[in-house]
């Protein structure tokens, strides 16, 4: 999974990450 640093207080992952990731 790619994190961005935000996603770290949230499950896991946000709606930026799924973009991201998906």
């Amino acid at each position: 999974m790619i994190s961005l640093g935000v996603s770290t207080n949230r499950k896991g992952f946000t709606l930026v990450e799924l973009l991201i990731v998906v």
